[in-house]
């Protein structure tokens, strides 16, 4: 604490110190350039690429975009600053006059009195085409460049503010914020689809694993959150996830990012489904109200065009028998396509840490499912089984009491009714966007036959 309260004093001291500068005018992001509402000259520099150009006889006119906004800064300069290297694409550096605009498109405009190309771009090279709206399935193919986009900018802001949003709904209920390891021992869904970690260099001994066990990227960090919700009464993770599943397909990718959380003294499907609720409307409205604009560019130009598929009327399967994707969209769509809980699943589909509802014939497990329109399952959770003797049993079934002899001692020494969920964060992506492709609300798809970049 002593050691932490004499940086920050260093930190406060060499912030106070005073230091000559050549007075500069102030750098702004495109966004804030846009938010100032009694423009009158201020003198600005503002950063960015360049998204248009027009020029005209005696005025050059430019749209520069920094990635902060949609919308674009349109600067407005003398013919005399027109050079073949204000092309679209190109990065610049714009100093001038931020003045009200007369034009009713845009409130301000900047008056350039300084424009510094910093790098050029070869526009008959460049894939991404001025004035051309490409498909996302053509932008794929440049993982490097599609950012550079309206579509891909708004989709990955609108990602950086479902990020915020999910962090600030977690911290304002009172969870704490776990990193759970990527590497780990553990095969928390039993589907045997994982990617094992082994050292690039042969080791001396190929018989020896690197960690003395055989070890995998994590498909979950949901038994790493029990474990520290014997500790602490409501904890999450947001982190990287990872299923080596063979498939090429719109709804699957080889990586991809899960929120989970963890609650202790919980009894009762119920509760979690509030808090599950709970979370997917506060980070929603956030970014509804922060991403308006964005949103409504991914409502407007993708939804629309993706493909309608119509599901007939589906026999829904026999008791005992998973529920396919179809059979997930047709119950949403029964229900007037609107959100839908799932619950009470047959034991025989589901892992050993579910609470065993001890039913009767039918035999289910506490274990919640939400689907939502165009995706299907959203959610998935469950109370965990907490009693001994149960839990020993079904691991005893499954030959796994051994691998798990640290995960029956949970049991042991202090054991409380808990429970948690794990939400997929593209699919929560797609959503809310209306997005078709999973490969196209995440930066750097990464699936069977593909890892660019």
């Amino acid at each position: 604490m002593l050691g932490a309260r004499r940086m920050l004093g260093a930190l406060r001291l060499c912030s106070s110190v005073s230091c000559p500068r050549p007075r500069a005018s102030a750098k702004l992001r495109v966004r804030d350039a846009l938010g100032v509402q009694d423009a009158s000259g201020e003198c600005v520099t503002v950063q960015g690429w360049i998204r248009s150009v027009r020029s005209q006889k005696e005025v050059l006119f430019l749209h520069v975009n920094d990635g902060s906004s949609l919308e674009s800064l349109q600067v407005v300069a003398d013919s005399n600053f027109d050079s073949r290297e204000l092309a679209f694409g190109s990065s610049v550096q714009v100093q001038g006059q931020l003045v009200k605009s007369l034009s009713k498109r845009q409130n301000v405009e900047l008056k350039a009195e300084k424009i510094e190309v910093i790098g050029n771009c070869e526009a008959k090279a460049f894939p991404i085409k001025y004035k051309e709206r490409h498909p996302l399935e053509y932008l794929r193919q440049y993982p490097h460049l599609r950012c550079r986009t309206n579509t891909l900018g708004s989709i990955l802001r609108v990602r950086s503010e479902a990020t915020a949003a999910i962090h600030s709904y977690f911290k304002d209920n009172g969870f704490v914020h776990i990193h759970t390891p990527v590497i780990t021992s553990n095969d928390c869904e039993g589907a045997g689809e994982l990617f094992q970690v082994e050292p690039s260099s042969k080791m001396k001994v190929p018989e020896e694993n690197f960690f003395n066990v055989p070890a995998f990227l994590t498909v979950s960090g949901q038994l790493h959150l029990e474990v520290m919700s014997g500790a602490f009464t409501q904890v999450f993770t947001f982190g990287p996830t990872f299923r080596a599943e063979n498939s090429q397909s719109r709804r699957h990718l080889a990586e991809f990012y899960m929120v989970e959380a963890e609650i202790s003294f919980v009894e009762s499907l119920q509760d979690l489904m509030q808090v599950m609720e709970e979370l997917f409307k506060a980070a929603t409205e956030m970014v509804l109200s922060n991403c308006p604009e964005d949103v409504e560019l991914c409502h407007k130009f993708i939804a629309p065009g993706q493909k309608t598929r119509t599901y007939a009327k589906k026999q829904l399967p026999n008791w005992g028998v998973d529920l396919q994707t179809e059979h997930e969209k047709y119950l949403v769509k029964h229900c007037g396509n609107i959100p839908v809980f799932v619950i009470n699943y047959p034991l025989a589909l589901k892992p050993f840490y579910m609470r065993d509802n001890e039913d009767g014939p039918q035999h289910t497990v506490a274990a919640v499912d939400l689907l939502v329109p165009g995706v299907g399952e959203l959610f998935g959770g469950s109370l965990r089984e907490e009693r001994y003797h149960i839990l020993e049993q079904r691991l005893a079934r499954s030959g796994l009491t051994k691998a798990y002899q640290w995960y029956l001692d949970l049991r042991q020494f202090g054991s409380v009714p808990h429970g948690g969920f794990g939400m997929g964060f593209e699919r929560y992506l797609q959503c809310i966007l209306g997005v078709d492709n999973i490969k196209d609300v995440i930066p750097f798809p990464r699936f069977t036959h593909s890892c660019l970049l």
